[in-house]
């Protein structure tokens, strides 16, 4: 755009002849430098292509119920980013509707695409001669949650251009299409992220302060000491920002001089201005009003709401600390685009201390980057007065407008500093850079010139390298977590989100290690030295970790193995995060393990009147009033999880089991439905698939287990459920062939021979049914229950083969492996009665009735046995 600079349509000659004499570079090398710019861009984010999903990336796409199969559009139009519903008190209220659907169409990384069409865009439009690599980005490519970022600054742009387009007509008029299409673009990035609808400020600044085209004017100056003479200069309409200036110096001095000048009125201000400017400047004001009341309605009149860890200058109780903390937050941000040496993917919890005292060397930071803005903005006011550089007005706007939000200037934000939010500011960094390094260029020598190129290749070089680096960071959690300690090893969170990770993996000594870590306080100042990353200004940090981290202790408790101490953990998590509903459900878990259910009773309910809006908890106590036998109640709290939180699907499911339990199938089954329109998962297809099983529903239950093997082929207990239920249902070689491939692929499976053996059995192959049982038994099962029921087995088959001996051997076999087995007791009696063994048969039938003292069939044989007693003793 720097070519087809505004204006040059009707400029005077002079002007003309001063654009044309800029070199523009042809339409083979154009293309050239995109295509070397596409080229770079791919290479250094090549190796982030084949990362797993990590940090963020989690809980906005794998956890996110919005971004699941079966997904409505009204949900995601209606929920956050993350998948709760937006007027939730929980939630963040980041509303990114278009973000979300693209989750759902490309849940891989595409953000590389992306990324190179705003370099692209970028260099189109506004860099002649470098392109944007900046290793802060790796964020947003690497990430898959930064397409939210990129996509967003691609709509950005679009906007801009489609604004400017308009702006720049002659003779203007305020074109309806693009300024819809500006419009449209604009609101589809603030929909995309929050950032995005600065675009208008952008758009409405740049045409406020740039000169339209092609008009001319006649200005009459009087004389500082005669008003007899008058000059008239016909030239090209300054901007809106050169007229202020000039009306002020004009104000001066009409207050200075002793024959002062006539001031200037507000009439002949006015005329200066773009007669389309008032006419879009309130279309877009009304738009962005419109837009912004609709994003206020969805949040439900509430702003997301943050603690002190996130934002601890925003907690403070002093307006000095405050504003010198935000000040020097500012020039941190700055540094890191101007050298990202240090980065982290997590700057909260003690990263960066307050700044308390006018005497802390890191206002020198602030102050230098006041007077940088102060001088580039002087440049801009020179070069727009000249009608030249408008460069430098659009890298200011582009650096300054997209990081408004995140300044804390209008409202709290929920972080400290934050790489991703200056991937936008970034475009406008790189507009001023580049043009910066062309003004140098100019005024070098030829050898200087050189230098200057050698020296930004290398600088590119190292960014590429860097870049490349920091992709293999964002590969994995363990990577990313683990770089996040070694770079700010002071930081709490970092300590506590690698402890998770430990955790998950099952390491839980280093597990103990780090979230203890993550709770010490190591008071006074012991890092002095430390060479601060910002301008190398040496200052002493406190390496102070957040010792009330209740989330951390709650961890912590949960690993740790000594009853008292876990308590004690535990108890401090709570005391520490009185509104942390975690800690009230792993010390009632604790105290109910210990079999101490009163107490555990009374942290639930305490629980809940602290945390009222704690699914989780109410979900967890159901589960507790269930152990304890009281069903009756649980339900209630199953149905408030569910009401607390319309996605809770594990509450469904514990609801549904709760109503198997006690014979209500209709119901439950509505339960597990509902649960499965939330997710379709295996936890909930597998008691879906029971209840179908255990009704006789086979075919249904046979379509429920195999979309549950297709979600975890792996599993072994599925595919054993489905082969029962293709047993019962008559398709016994198909049962039959399945088990067999199951046995081919798993070693030392038990209950696939047991199964194996029940489908002989129904076939009538009593025989291979006896060899199947005999082959279970040769992986010698270590639980004696098992092996019992192996004998058991056993025994039926030889039963119906008539080999009562060997058949009641196996009976004796699992009695004595299980002695509370009444039915092998009462086969045993069985055998005795046919053998005519009356005494020992009433022995066995007696051991069974003991066991199972309601069976009608124990009373029967009973019976029978006694009337052939009375029929002998008659004889």
């Amino acid at each position: 755009m720097t070519a087809n600079s505004r204006g040059t349509k009707a400029a005077s000659p002079p002007v003309q002849r001063r654009l044309s004499a800029l070199p523009r570079p042809g339409a083979g090398v154009r293309l050239l430098r995109y295509a070397a710019l596409v080229a770079v861009c791919a290479l250094c984010y090549s190796n982030s292509l084949w990362g797993e999903f990590v940090h963020d990336d989690i809980w906005a796409i794998t956890n996110n119920p919005d971004v699941r199969p079966g997904s409505s559009l009204r949900s995601i139009f209606t929920n956050d980013f993350w998948g709760k519903r937006m007027a939730d008190n929980t939630s963040h209220k980041s509303y990114r509707p278009l973000c979300i659907l693209t989750f759902n169409v490309l849940k891989h990384n595409r953000n590389m695409i992306l990324y190179c069409i705003v370099c692209v865009d970028t260099l189109c439009n506004y860099i002649h001669h470098g392109f944007e690599i900046c290793h802060t980005c790796v964020l947003q490519v690497s990430g898959i949650v930064g397409r939210a970022d990129v996509l967003a600054s691609m709509l950005f742009l679009l906007a801009f251009l489609s604004y400017i387009r308009m702006a720049d007509e002659f003779p203007p008029t305020v074109s309806v299409l693009s300024l819809a299409l500006s419009l449209l673009l604009g609101t589809c990035a603030m929909l995309v992220k929050e950032t995005g609808v600065t675009v208008f400020g952008v758009c409405v600044l740049y045409d406020f302060l740039l000169p339209f085209p092609g008009v001319q004017y006649a200005l009459k100056s009087t004389d500082e000491h005669t008003h007899t003479h008058t000059h008239t200069h016909t030239v090209i309409k300054p901007s809106s920002l050169q007229l202020c200036t000039e009306s002020i110096s004009k104000i001066a001095m009409y207050c200075l001089s002793s024959t002062p000048p006539p001031p200037p009125s507000l009439a002949s201000f006015l005329s200066f201005i773009s007669p389309t400017f008032p006419d879009t400047a309130v279309m877009v004001s009304c738009h962005v009003t419109v837009i912004m009341s609709f994003r206020l309605w969805l949040m439900g009149g509430s702003m997301p709401l943050f603690s002190e860890q996130d934002n601890p200058a925003s907690f403070s109780l002093y307006l000095l600390t405050r504003f010198l903390t935000y000040c020097y937050l500012l020039a941190f941000n700055a540094w890191l685009l101007l050298a990202p040496i240090v980065l982290c993917y997590d700057w909260q919890v003690g990263s960066i201390p307050l700044v308390e005292s006018l005497w802390d060397g890191r206002n020198i930071a602030s102050l230098t980057l006041a007077l940088v803005m102060l001088a580039l903005s002087l440049n801009c006011v020179t070069c727009l007065q000249k009608m030249k550089g408008k460069e430098v007005l659009v890298g200011l706007l582009f650096l300054i407008f997209p990081f408004i939000p995140a300044s804390n200037l209008f409202f709290r934000v929920g972080f400290v500093v934050a790489e991703r939010v200056l991937y936008m500011p970034s475009m406008g960094y790189c507009v001023l850079v580049v043009h910066g390094l062309n003004r140098l260029n100019s005024v070098v020598s030829r050898w200087g010139a050189a230098a200057l190129t050698v020296s930004m290749l290398v600088v590119l070089l190292l960014f590429s390298w860097k870049t490349v680096q920091q992709n293999e960071i964002w590969l994995s959690r363990e990577a990313l977590f683990r770089s996040g300690i070694q770079t700010l090893p002071h930081n709490a969170k970092v300590h506590y989100n690698y402890a998770n990770f430990l955790k998950d993996r099952g390491r839980n000594q280093e597990a103990i290690y780090h979230y203890k870590t993550s709770n010490l306080t190591l008071n006074g100042f012991s890092a002095k030295g430390i060479i601060s990353n910002f301008l190398k200004f040496q200052y002493t940090l406190i390496p102070q970790l957040y010792p009330r981290h209740a989330s951390a202790l709650n961890n912590l408790g949960t690993l740790t193995h000594q009853t008292e101490e876990a308590e004690r953990m535990l108890k401090e998590s709570i005391h520490f995060g009185p509104h942390f509903a975690d800690a009230y459900s792993s010390l009632a878990s604790l105290y109910a393990d210990q079999g101490h259910s009163k107490e555990a009773n009374e942290i639930y309910t305490k629980g809940i009147e602290n945390c009222p809006d704690s699914s989780d908890l109410h979900n967890n106590y159901g589960v507790f009033l269930v152990d304890t036998g009281h069903g009756d109640r649980a339900a209630f709290h199953y149905q408030e999880a569910v009401r607390l939180k319309p996605s809770h699907y594990v509450a469904m499911v514990n609801l549904g089991r709760l109503l198997r339990s006690s014979n209500d199938n209709k119901e439950a089954e509505l339960w597990y439905k509902r649960a499965l329109q939330v997710v379709r998962k295996v936890d909930i297809l597998t008691p879906l698939g029971a209840l179908y099983y255990n009704t006789g529903r086979y075919e249904e239950a046979l379509e429920v287990y195999r979309e549950a093997a297709t979600l975890q082929p792996d599993s072994t207990d599925i595919w054993l459920a489905l082969v029962q239920v293709l047993a019962m249902a008559g398709r016994s070689a198909e049962a039959e062939k399945m088990t067999l491939g199951i046995i081919s692929k798993t070693s030392n499976c038990i209950e696939c021979y047991r199964l194996l053996s029940a489908i002989y059995s129904k076939q009538g192959n009593h025989t291979e049914a006896l060899d199947a049982l005999k082959t279970a038994l040769q992986q010698e099962p270590s639980d004696p229950a098992v092996k019992a029921e192996l004998h058991f087995s056993m025994g039926n088959q030889l039963r119906e083969m008539n080999e009562l001996d060997r058949a009641f051997q196996s009976y004796k076999l699992a009695v004595e492996l299980k002695p509370d087995q009444s039915q092998a007791w009462m086969n045993m009696g069985g055998i005795q009665h046919i053998k005519g063994d009356y005494a020992a048969a009433r022995m066995y039938y007696q051991r069974a009735l003991l066991l199972s003292p309601g069976s009608k069939l124990l009373k029967e044989n009973l019976a029978k046995l006694d009337r052939l007693e009375k029929k002998l003793q008659g004889a």
